[in-house]
């Protein structure tokens, strides 16, 4: 569920309309709900209710923007952070550090002390040679590091290739077969406080199948581990849970689905466990607003071409991704066409042969479900500006990251001396 609903013909956000948003701030931008993140947030919690005190980590890397941080860390939600610079943005947003799970294959011996000097819960370790490098980096600091090895299951998490994240080809992660010998290695590294397990398969599950099987492999290496003699506390199972993009296909499994099976799987496991939501939290919670520059004809289908780019929304772009695109005040009428944007790729494609409402020149559409993985992955290719962010909360709504002229991307570049002017 979301609040960007219809009314008198035309669409609004929460008690704003669209179209204000769009001629106020330009066009693309993307526009978040307030309404529609608080409700995410109690209905993920809600789903987990049966469970004694998850720590519930908002998956960073979804939606980095300071305000969107700082609502959901006011809603008791804590930051799995994969990079130095997300740990940042988490606590300037004020989520407490202690709430904090620092993942990732590739983190820094720097970004090791930043997080230790921070005081983070949990490093999700990813290889021996991280916990090797960790472990230096603790002893020279005086201080010990809590972690947890993040294992890989080996489960196909049936979802894109590229985001699927717990086979055995993939990068993430020690393998499960290995378990057992890196946490007896890890055990004599000082500094270390070998204290959970974690695991993760992926992102956009559809299906709670492999969620499970994942799950009930780390279950019985909890128990391998304790057997062994290893005080296992704290369990990270992820996120990946999917959110609906398209309209016509079934819906993904419900935030209440998913909490009964953990709790079915996880019942009697002596651990804290925990969770990196992302998408389902912010997915719906955001839309991205774009203009109609023209439409133009073409050998089958009027191509619509829009202002926004696959610099502002990669995903249909690097993941053949659906967004739902809708007219802001529809005509009535529909039609096949194709959504594109001004980019110079004909990989710049939102859509081909869609059925969708009828647009001209000038009118509004917006991509939906754009919360997630959106303006977190934009960049400047064509020397486009960052696209421009706004939050909504009821009637009341605000720029939460501005859109920089083109005047700072020309100037963040430097000419050396010896090329002139």
């Amino acid at each position: 569920m979301d609040h960007f609903d219809y009314v008198n013909g035309a669409m609004q956000v929460e008690q704003v309309p669209l179209d204000v948003i769009a001629d106020a701030v330009g066009t693309p931008v993307y526009v978040y709900s307030t309404a529609t993140l608080e409700r995410h947030v109690s209905v993920f919690r809600e789903g987990l209710n049966a469970l004694d005190n998850p720590l519930i980590a908002f998956a960073v890397k979804a939606n980095p923007n300071a305000a969107v941080l700082a609502t959901l860390g006011r809603l008791g939600l804590g930051a799995d952070v994969v990079s130095g610079g997300e740990l940042l943005r988490a606590i300037a947003a004020g989520i407490p550090a202690d709430r904090i799970v620092f993942s990732g294959v590739g983190k820094t011996a720097q970004e090791m002390r930043l997080a230790l000097e921070k005081g983070i819960y949990q490093f999700n370790l990813e290889s021996e040679p991280e916990a090797e490098m960790l472990s230096e980096v603790a002893l020279s600091m005086g201080t010990r590091a809590a972690v947890a090895y993040r294992i890989n299951p080996d489960v196909d998490a049936g979802t894109h290739a590229k985001i699927s994240t717990g086979k055995s080809e993939n990068k993430f992660g020690i393998p499960y077969d290995r378990a057992i010998e890196s946490y007896a290695a890890a055990l004599d590294l000082p500094g270390l406080d070998v204290q959970g397990v974690a695991v993760h398969i992926g992102s956009q599950l559809t299906d709670l199948a492999p969620l499970e099987a994942a799950f009930t492999k780390v279950g019985a290496l909890i128990e391998k581990l304790r057997a062994a003699g290893h005080d296992i506390r704290t369990a990270d199972l992820g996120g990946g849970l999917g959110v609906p993009y398209d309209p016509s296909q079934p819906l993904p499994p419900s935030p209440a689905a998913y909490g009964a099976m953990v709790c079915r799987v996880t019942q009697g496991w002596p651990v804290r466990l925990m969770f990196e939501p992302g998408r389902v939290i912010v997915g719906n919670a955001g839309a991205l607003l774009s203009r109609v520059v023209r439409v133009k004809q073409g050998a089958q289908a009027p191509f619509v071409i829009v202002d926004a780019a696959m610099n502002d929304l990669m995903r249909p772009s690097l993941y053949d991704a659906w967004h739902d695109i809708r007219a802001v005040k529809p005509a009535g009428t529909r039609e096949t066409a194709n959504v594109v944007g001004p980019v110079c790729e004909t990989g710049d494609t939102f859509a081909m042969h869609r059925d969708m409402d009828v647009v001209q020149a000038g009118d509004l559409v917006a991509f939906m479900t754009a919360g997630a993985y959106g303006a977190t992955m934009a960049g400047t290719y064509n020397s486009r500006p960052l696209t421009p962010e706004v939050l909504v909360s009821g009637d009341q709504w605000g720029v939460v990251r501005a859109r920089p002229p083109i005047e700072a991307l020309i100037e963040a570049d430097i000419i050396p001396n010896w090329v002139g002017n």
